[in-house]
């Protein structure tokens, strides 16, 4: 099971950005907001991951400061409040159609004007047939016995403990055995299931965990897991294998 726990660390910077929005006039506070959304929404696939999650926080944290600064400047009675409910209502209904938006949009296509006739001859006569071959060279993980504790390229802090492992921050991966690895990077952890054949896996950047039974982890590719299982004839990528066990 993975489990991630709020720590006040990573909880008071979002406090803190809701108060200062709470104590300014709600039309200096509404701008940052709408600034926040354009840029999810003209630069999403420029950005890290970590960059739209702390944008993704700051609307969530934002909108209620700015909702009780609103609230404030039409005097405070009932109907400020009704106001700003109904704010809350409309705010959060966008947050969370804009967090469909993003999570499923595919990157934009990038399209070329399209060949002449005379163009496009030569280039089919010399063109290979069949679709391009690559060769994919998977880098073998390097497994270690974890103990009580064990080296994290990106947590000095972790430990393993009670048949889980422990990371700085709240992160805990339980039912797991002491047998683990991280990719070259460090944003990839693997670790072997206590109990059965498979393997759990937990992508720092995007907070996701998978846990797939049967499957082993055969090496590292551009930094993602490939796996492989008893019926597969060759690694498959993470994201196969994700279609394959739904």
């Amino acid at each position: 099971m993975f489990q991630r726990r709020p720590t006040w660390q990573s909880v008071w910077p979002a406090v803190a950005w809701m108060a200062v929005l709470a104590v300014l006039p709600w039309w200096l506070g509404l701008p940052p907001l709408l600034a926040m959304v354009a840029t999810l929404l003209s630069l999403r696939h420029r950005l890290s991951a970590r960059d739209v999650q702390l944008i993704r926080c700051g609307l969530y944290w934002g909108l209620p400061g700015v909702l009780l600064a609103l609230q404030r400047g039409l005097g405070g009675d009932a109907t400020a409040w009704a106001v700003a409910l109904l704010g809350a209502l409309a705010g959060y209904t966008l947050l969370v159609a804009l967090e469909g938006w993003l999570d499923r949009r595919p990157p934009p296509d990038i399209l070329s004007p399209a060949p002449t006739a005379a163009a496009e001859w030569p280039e089919l006569a010399m063109a290979p047939v069949g679709p391009p071959a690559a060769i994919i060279e998977l880098l073998p993980p390097r497994w270690e016995c974890a103990t009580d504790d064990f080296v994290d390229p990106r947590d000095p802090g972790a430990v393993y403990r009670d048949g889980a492992y422990h990371f700085t921050g709240g992160m805990q991966i339980e039912a797991v055995g002491t047998k683990a690895t991280f990719s070259s990077d460090g944003r990839w952890f693997a670790a072997g299931l206590a109990e059965a054949n498979g393997i759990v896996l937990w992508d720092r950047e995007l907070q996701r965990g998978h846990r797939l039974p049967g499957w082993q982890l055969c090496g590292w590719h551009l930094q993602q897991p490939w796996l492989i299982d008893d019926d597969a004839q060759m690694p498959l990528p993470l994201s196969q294998v994700l279609e394959l066990t739904k």
